[in-house]
């Protein structure tokens, strides 16, 4: 199993580069960051960073989106990023959640998503693909890599992932969530002629290692119940296209939210978070990854059997330092 940490571009730019760094060192090998430009500062300026000062780590979105860029500068942002540093880039893409909707525009389809992944891909290494109905091809980008991984929740958005990407980004830790995924997407794969294999299966998740102690696993929830209004945004997406019962998405994912009230970006991806008052400590438990080092290997392993190739642990909490030691120390050895 590979490891990733993912964090927010928050200034100064300085620290996640840092941050990175302490990463790979301890046996981290995915750099993930969000990518909200009103949010947060512009993470490729930041890869660049990160890619300069590190060796062997390989950095990406946790997600790009098809609306907030042009195809075709974010395919030659990463053909410039591989050719500097030796394909070390990975596309991590989805319809656009707190990117699009903080400026009120809508998230993309998944029609335009699918055109999207092909033309990112194929420019970034180099061949010619057809953009807005013009044949186009970047004459400088040669011998590019660009794995693009597609975020997904809902059956069809989890059927193309299958179908097209060549990672499925799953951000949420629920072992029993993640066999249904990983299943649809498998299954889809077969179906378009892939090997299910093939796809890279990465789950991403909040992670805070505690002492055991009940107090800690308290201050953890609250640390990371932010992640469940997060997730909630699609799931509400969900519910309001299938209906809060559904036979294609289970209600492991969907009852949750019956409470939720609304959501303000300005909070997004905080801890603290206002708007997250109605994620119980059930669904806390269940999406993340909590309590002492033995609980973070059980589930982890849990997961992995499930065919899990990645763990990216989000550390937007007040221990980023902490959990990225801990794992180099007592859960990376243990299971990569």
């Amino acid at each position: 199993m590979d490891f990733g940490l993912v964090l927010q571009t928050d200034p100064p730019g300085s620290a996640v580069v840092g941050l990175m760094r302490r990463a790979e060192r301890n046996g981290f090998r995915y750099g993930w960051t969000f990518d909200s430009t009103v949010l947060w500062q512009e993470p490729y300026v930041i890869h660049s960073r990160v890619l300069e000062h590190t060796e062997r780590l390989i950095v990406g979105p946790m997600v790009t989106n098809p609306g907030t860029r042009s195809w075709e500068v974010t395919a030659a942002t990463f053909a410039t990023l591989n050719e500097m540093y030796g394909n070390r880039t990975v596309c991590g893409i989805g319809r656009g959640d707190s990117s699009m909707r903080v400026t009120g525009r809508r998230p993309s389809t998944l029609a335009t998503l699918s055109e999207a992944m092909g033309v990112i891909r194929d420019l970034a290494e180099g061949r010619e693909t057809v953009v807005d109905g013009t044949p186009v091809r970047l004459p400088w980008a040669r011998g590019g890599r660009l794995p693009v991984w597609m975020a997904a929740y809902g059956p069809k958005a989890l059927a193309l992932a299958g179908r097209q990407a060549d990672g499925f980004i799953l951000q949420l830790a629920d072992p029993f969530l993640a066999e249904w995924m990983i299943k649809a997407v498998r299954t889809a794969a077969a179906e378009a002629g892939r090997a299910p294999a093939d796809i890279t299966i990465c789950v991403a998740a909040p992670a805070y290692v505690t002492d055991g102690s009940e107090a800690q696993l308290t201050h953890a929830r609250e640390q990371s119940r932010w992640f469940g209004g997060m997730v909630g945004n699609h799931v509400a997406d969900l519910v309001a296209r299938y209906g809060e019962h559904s036979d294609v998405v289970p209600e492991e994912l969907t009852a949750y939210i019956s409470e939720r009230q609304g959501y303000d970006y300005g909070h997004h991806g905080r801890v603290g978070n206002p708007d997250t008052a109605f994620v119980p400590d059930t669904v806390v438990d269940r999406f993340c990854v909590l309590g002492p080092p033995e609980a973070h290997r059980e589930k982890l392993r849990r997961l992995r059997e499930l065919g899990v190739d990645q763990f990216a642990l989000y550390a937007m909490h007040d221990d980023r330092e902490g959990v990225i030691d801990a794992y180099g120390e007592c859960v990376i050895p243990a299971l990569a």
